[in-house]
Formats: structure tokens, C-alpha cells, sequence
């Protein structure tokens, strides 16, 4: 009887396993690629978590890197592209739409958002940056993050110096010269990648210069529209300001984080950064210090608006469901979940960031961005 019992037991274990071997073969399973910047990928993997839990049938495997487009790149060509990714800066988006790599996404844009059913997903999406990727008809990238730019600088740091925040190029020139007295470097910047230094410098105060007609020109390729004095006068300013000393010594050869702990070690005062600063930073930021940001400072001369940023869709972190994704209806489902305005606070709030979901503002804690 006690072996008969025993393998009955043994009999009925088996089959509670195999039971539950078939019930995990039967998950479907989606990959999700992500570039991994400022912001990391642990919101995503937070988010797939919270899907898996209302959709018990589906399991989503979340990786990313910060150079993920190198391995997206062959994997779109041999035909073998992931569930949903959002595949970096890195990665050549217009080419891959032309090529019909992207799926569209507009009759899922039409459905209901998560938790704001009496709304369709793509009226809680600020238009501007949903219509950014939108080619004959069609809409084929959706944004999770709104970059800003401006000037980072140590309000503390500042305000034991007694130096106030410059309006105009003239207060912040007379407030370089104070800086420098104090053997600090008043501006740094990311001189490893350039591109920083147009978003933070160069372009913002061109269009402060010139107008924002004058910058539409030159998006247009307006023959000429280059040409225009509020162009040349930026470079003009720029370089003057690197021949008075106002960038500091060797910040060419910096990187992103190196610059910016310049900035947090007050050998440098100001630096110009998208929002993502505060969180990239978070870890070596000292509690003492307290990141503000403000506009890059008015000319006397100018024609622009002087309360203007320079803005932009964060294209390393906008996600597309490719065309030959295996499970491209469940990848489209949890990217509407992923940026309902639940997650879009909650992503907000943890990672300090704009996020263009309607509604999702309530939830910056970040002083410097409010």
C-alpha cells in the first residue's frame, strides 16, 4: 500500500508539473529593446512587470544598451527585428519608414487609452511630437520623453556667491568675468559630442537673435536661410566667448558625464544640458546641490522671444513596433499601456522627466523643471 501511495504521489507530482510546464509553454512571449541613456531602462522592466500581471498570458523580456541601434541594425535586415523597440539615436528612422520597416500605427492610435477609455490613445499624446514621424497619412513613432534644453547651474552655489542669474547676454558676460575671478570656468560643455553644444548654445541663441522664422528657413532648407544674421551673429558670440575664456580648458575632450561633473565639482559654473541631466546625475549629486536651469541669455539685439527653449522629441527613446515583429499586436497593446497617463506619471515622477502624455506634468517633482 505505501508503494502504491508513493506512486500515486509521484504520478500526481508529474502531472502538476507537466501541467504547469504546458501552462508556461503557452506564454506568449514579446522582446522589447531599448536604448539605455540617462533615464535606464528599469522603468520599462517595471512597467512590463505591472502588463504581465493583467495579461497572465504573455511574459515580456526587457533588454537595452546604450549603443543598442548596432545590434538592431542587422537584425531589421535578416528580417528578425524585436517585438517593440526603441532603437537609439543611433538608428536611421526616416530610412527605416521609407522602407516600410515600421508598422503603422494609426488604427491603434484610434483605440481607447489605458485608463481614459472615453479618450482615443492619440488625443493624450501632445500632437506636435506625435505628428514629428507622420509620412503620407500615416503615423509610424510615438515619444515617451520631451527633451528641454537650457543652462544647468548650482542654485547653491550661486546664491553663496551672490551671483543672480543672467536675463541678457550683457548680465551674463559681466557675471563670466566675476566667475572667472574666482578661478572657475563660468561655461562647460560636452565637447565629445557636439551636437550638445548646438542644442544648448548655438541654436537657442541664434533664434533669440533672429526669430523663430528664421530657424523654420533652416529646417526647410530655405536657399540662403543660413546666411541670415542671427546665425552668423550666435557663431560670432559663441567664438567670442571661447576667446575670452568663458569655456573651460580641455572641455573638448570631455564627454557627457565628465562635463557634467565639472559643474557638480564647481570647477565649472554653468553647462549647457537637455532634461535628463538631473537624473543621469543622481547618483554622484550631492545633496547639498541643488540643479536649476535657466534660458540661455537674451541679446540686447535680439528679435526672437526671450523666453524661449529649444525642444525637442527624445528620438533616442521613441519607440516603433517593427513590420515583421512576430507578436506586433501585443507589442502595439503594451506600448498604448506603456504610455497610458498612470505610467506616465509614474515614469515622470521617478525619472524626472518630461513626458509628452497629457495630464503627466502633475507629477515632476523636479524643481529645476517645473
Amino acid at each position: 500500500m505505501k508503494r502504491l501511495a508513493l506512486f500515486l504521489s509521484i504520478v500526481f507530482l508529474i502531472t502538476i508539473l507537466g501541467a504547469s510546464f504546458a501552462l508556461a509553454a503557452s506564454k506568449t512571449e514579446i522582446e522589447v529593446a531599448s536604448f539605455q541613456g540617462g533615464y535606464g531602462i528599469d522603468w520599462i522592466k517595471k512597467i512590463a512587470r505591472d502588463y504581465e500581471k493583467l495579461h497572465p498570458n504573455v511574459r515580456i523580456k526587457v533588454w537595452g544598451n546604450p549603443r543598442v541601434w548596432e545590434q538592431l541594425r542587422p537584425r531589421f535586415i535578416a528580417g528578425n527585428p524585436p517585438d517593440l523597440c526603441a532603437p537609439g539615436w543611433g538608428f536611421d528612422f526616416w530610412a527605416a519608414i521609407y522602407e516600410g520597416q515600421f508598422f503603422p500605427l494609426d488604427e491603434e492610435l484610434a483605440k481607447p487609452a489605458y485608463g481614459q477609455e472615453d479618450k482615443k490613445w492619440a488625443e493624450t499624446i501632445n500632437k506636435a511630437l506625435l505628428d514629428e514621424f507622420y509620412w503620407e497619412g500615416k503615423h509610424y513613432v510615438i515619444p515617451m520623453f520631451t527633451n528641454l534644453y537650457g543652462w544647468w547651474y548650482d542654485d547653491a552655489f550661486f546664491a553663496k556667491n551672490k551671483w543672480e542669474v543672467p536675463e541678457t547676454v550683457a548680465q551674463f558676460e559681466a557675471l563670466a568675468e566675476k566667475i572667472k575671478k574666482k578661478k572657475v570656468a563660468p561655461l562647460t560643455t560636452q565637447g565629445m559630442y557636439p551636437y550638445y553644444a548646438l542644442w544648448s548654445y548655438f541654436l537657442p541663441l541664434a533664434v533669440k537673435y533672429g526669430g523663430i522664422d528664421m530657424y523654420k528657413d533652416a529646417m526647410n532648407l530655405k536657399p540662403g536661410a543660413w546666411k541670415q544674421d542671427g546665425f552668423l551673429k550666435a557663431a560670432q558670440k559663441v567664438d567670442e566667448w571661447v576667446k575670452k575664456g568663458y569655456f573651460q580648458k580641455g572641455c573638448v575632450g570631455m564627454n557627457h558625464t565628465e562635463s557634467q561633473m565639472e559643474v557638480i565639482a564647481h570647477r565649472a559654473a554653468i553647462i549647457g544640458c537637455g532634461s535628463w541631466l538631473e537624473a543621469e546625475m543622481k547618483n554622484v549629486t550631492p545633496k547639498n546641490f541643488k540643479w536649476r536651469m535657466m534660458g540661455v541669455p537674451y541679446p540686447e539685439d535680439g528679435k526672437g522671444d526671450p523666453t524661449a527653449f529649444y525642444m525637442d522629441q527624445d528620438i533616442a527613446t521613441s519607440w516603433v513596433v517593427p513590420s515583421k515583429a512576430k507578436h506586433p499586436e501585443i507589442a502595439l497593446d503594451f506600448l498604448r499601456y506603456m504610455t497610458s497617463l498612470e505610467n506616465a506619471k509614474y515614469v515622470s515622477a521617478e525619472k524626472g522627466a518630461i513626458v509628452p502624455v497629457k495630464g503627466s506634468e502633475v507629477a515632476l517633482k523636479s524643481e529645476a523643471l517645473k
